[in-house]
């Protein structure tokens, strides 16, 4: 089947704009001795109002959704099931995050032998980690994309209605009688919904007539004036917010503002298809398309590199966030830092190549294969959750019990079996 190449574009569009959305958004100091990782909107107050372009997260799930369906409906026309197929998404992700994860570790590791402040690791560590928190909820959307793609083929826009009805419930609750735990529902509801509309894309249910992809982004458009003008929520898509946040946990504000950004996205298709209709920029389309995972994992890495190596010498002034001396600064800040990430990501890229020669699955597989995907899927989960909010070094040391939880979780994955015979994983 040929591939969605106005689904590439959009992967490639979005992981740019989480690339600056962080290089802008997270301002890194360093003041006497200690390093520190501030949020930038608190200084620059108009900048909230950036984060309706750059928030992106979104596009990664509706293309998530979209490929997932594409995905589990060749695998079951080739009558294999669920196991084989998970194993394959999970090990397509989790080969290149564990060699990030054991980058850092190793990296923590060091920093200890070297006597670092315990404080500057701890906030580098969760610098390092703090974007890994799309991995947990996108695996358990991959997890659950069987049935809610049968859901979808039986009900169709009504399943993502649904979801997003129960968010608005999930919110109500939360800011209501205050009850926050039940908040991280929405990461599922929320993150869920938007996964759906790929499923929605990909069959052309929300495409077919055009004008619905209208509907959807004027729909999202009023909601989102509405709860942000009258409602408690903030128009900053990106941040906590001073009451309530749209991110964490996701808010229905934030699925009003998807739903905008879906639809729009999604009338300009056949402009897009046409665009790349040309083989050269297809081709490097494709290219940088094979980039999205390695520069989403080691993005923040240059930041750490350079707060480290050139704020304490004085080399790279440190003006106050929001001053006219730093907005100056930020093309050359930008530029370096996208070189650094150029040479890294290349560099990455080649030392993984061994990764494609190691096999998809070990072992026999039995009734015991999908028992072991599920526990891996039990370790790994709030493994990568744990790091996401915790970062590669809490107070200064090495999260040994929580990188043997991950550890554990990707054996068990790796040994519930082999592909089918001919297939690669």
């Amino acid at each position: 089947m040929e591939r969605n190449r106005c689904a590439d574009l959009l992967r490639v569009c979005a992981i740019g704009g989480v690339v600056l959305g962080h290089w802008l958004l997270v301002s890194i100091m360093y003041r006497r001795g200690h390093l520190s990782g501030l949020d930038a909107l608190q200084h620059v107050g108009w900048g909230r109002w950036l984060t309706l372009l750059l928030q992106v997260m979104p596009v990664f799930f509706v293309v998530g959704g979209y490929v997932n369906a594409v995905s589990w409906t060749a695998h079951q026309q080739r009558g294999e099931g669920w196991t084989n197929w998970m194993r394959g998404r999970m090990l397509r992700l989790l080969w290149p995050t564990t060699v990030y994860v054991v980058a850092g570790a190793l990296a923590v590791a060091v920093a200890r032998i070297a006597d670092v402040d315990k404080a500057a690791l701890a906030r580098a560590g969760w610098l390092a980690a703090l974007h890994l928190w799309f991995l947990p909820v996108y695996l358990l959307l991959i997890a659950l994309t069987p049935l809610l793609l049968a859901a979808h083929r039986r009900w169709g826009l009504a399943v993502p209605a649904v979801m997003a009805v129960a968010a608005v419930g999930v919110d109500a609750l939360v800011l209501g009688p205050h009850l926050p735990l039940i908040g991280f529902a929405n990461y599922l509801l929320v993150w869920g919904t938007m996964h759906q509309w790929g499923f929605a894309w990909q069959d052309g249910t929300l495409t077919r007539p055009r004008w619905r992809c209208g509907m959807l982004a004027a729909g999202g458009a009023v909601l989102l004036t509405a709860l942000v003008v009258w409602g408690p929520f903030p128009i900053d898509m990106i941040g906590t917010g001073a009451r309530v946040g749209n991110t964490t946990p996701p808010s229905i504000a934030l699925l009003a503002f998807a739903a905008t950004q879906t639809g729009l996205l999604l009338a300009v298709e056949p402009a897009v298809e046409r665009l790349l209709a040309r083989p050269w920029r297809w081709r490097l389309v494709s290219r940088l398309n094979r980039t999205v995972m390695t520069v989403y994992l080691w993005h923040m890495t240059p930041v750490i590199i350079v707060a480290v190596t050139l704020y304490p010498t004085g080399v790279m002034p440190q003006p106050s966030i929001g001053s006219a001396q730093w907005w100056a600064l930020r093309p050359a800040w930008i530029t370096l830092l996208t070189a650094l990430l150029v040479l890294l990501t290349v560099g990455v890229m080649r030392a993984q190549r061994p990764l494609r020669l190691l096999p998809a699955g070990l072992g026999a597989a039995g009734w015991w294969s999908p028992v072991l995907v599920l526990c891996a899927l039990g370790a790994i989960v709030p493994a990568l959750v744990r790091l996401a909010v915790c970062g590669f070094a809490p107070g200064g040391h090495v999260p040994v019990l929580l990188l043997a939880t991950y550890a554990c979780g990707f054996l068990a994955v790796l040994c519930s079996g082999r592909p089918p015979a001919g297939r690669r994983g």
